[in-house]
């Protein structure tokens, strides 16, 4: 527990962040809060699971955080006949040396974009497991290490659509945050309609992040305090999605802990060095949604049994 507010971001490392922030606007119009929820989840040190219906930006969104944050990129787009060996690599024997000798695959990278996650099968989808979850991979009895920062963004699409498979409750359980992008309003379709083709806008970006900021600034996200009172309101939310008669599956220790980071993120991201209520609210839907496991007689959907746990725990 934190019992000291971390200082105030040294001027250049928050401009960097407000620069970037304003870029990746610039390509995902008239989503301003979905962009400051990427945002979040880089800066909490979590992955990013976007879901919405083909052509709505998703992978729009991960191209354009990519070019603006200055890290390594890999795409890897995920199929029903995609192995776990083509994400992680595999070991190929070299007959002049007499060993086995690891070619890591596109995983070994800082942005990974695994788009249209929910297209591969379980086994391949859980092949990101250790990855997410600890920074390094083991192959045949050895680890290796991922370069930090490493940032998993990945897309889905409805389950209803063709020739999909829901992911693991283990696997989204690693995913900090899930949100969907939407349609966009009138006036932000109408200037992308417009606009120049999207690949030449995200093309001409430039970097105004780098590794060593983004760690930078997740340091100080640590650092945002959390009072005693704030992390009661955390632990109440958790207690209240465990006793609600239509949750079969409630929040776990893992999603508390996630939860607190991304509220920590969020108010880093609005200039203030301690947590207050509305943090922990603005972020709640995105971090509890995917987590929450519905009875069998459930009547409500995910989305507001999310508001009814908000509106049923009070502010201590």
């Amino acid at each position: 527990m934190n019992e000291t507010a971390t200082p105030p971001l040294p001027a250049d490392l928050r401009d960097a962040l407000a620069r970037g922030v304003r870029q990746v606007n610039t390509v995902v119009l008239g989503k301003p809060h979905e962009v400051r929820l990427a945002f979040v989840c880089l800066l909490a040190g979590g992955h990013l699971l976007i879901e919405d219906l083909p052509g709505v930006g998703k992978t729009t969104l991960a191209h354009a955080l990519a070019a603006t944050l200055g890290l390594g990129f890999q795409r890897v787009q995920f199929t029903s006949d995609l192995l776990p060996s083509d994400i992680i690599g595999v070991g190929i024997y070299e007959r002049e040396a007499g060993v086995f000798k690891f070619h890591p695959g596109p995983l070994f990278t800082q942005l990974l974009l695994a788009d249209e996650i929910n297209r591969a099968m379980p086994k391949t989808q859980s092949a990101l497991l250790e990855a997410m979850a600890e920074g390094q991979v083991t192959v045949d009895g050895t680890t290796h290490r991922l370069a930090p920062p490493f940032f998993v963004v990945a897309t889905q699409n409805p389950l209803d659509l063709a020739g999909t498979w829901p992911l693991p409750d283990s696997q989204l359980d690693r995913f900090m945050l899930r949100m969907s992008l939407g349609y966009p309003d009138r006036d932000a379709e109408r200037a992308m309609l417009g606009a120049s083709d999207r690949r030449d806008v995200i093309a001409a970006l430039t970097p105004c992040l780098g590794p060593e900021q983004i760690l930078a600034l997740r340091q100080a996200c640590a650092g945002v305090l959390a009072s005693p009172a704030l992390i009661e309101y955390v632990q109440a939310l958790l207690a209240a999605s465990r006793d609600h008669p239509e949750i079969r599956i409630g929040l776990s220790p893992r999603a508390g802990l996630a939860l607190l980071a991304a509220a920590r993120a969020h108010a880093l991201l609005s200039g203030r060095p301690h947590c207050v209520p509305e943090d922990v609210q603005a972020v709640f839907p995105f971090v509890a949604g995917h987590r929450l496991g519905l009875g069998a007689n459930a009547r409500i959907d995910r989305t507001r049994l999310v508001a009814q746990l908000l509106e049923a725990t009070p502010v201590r």
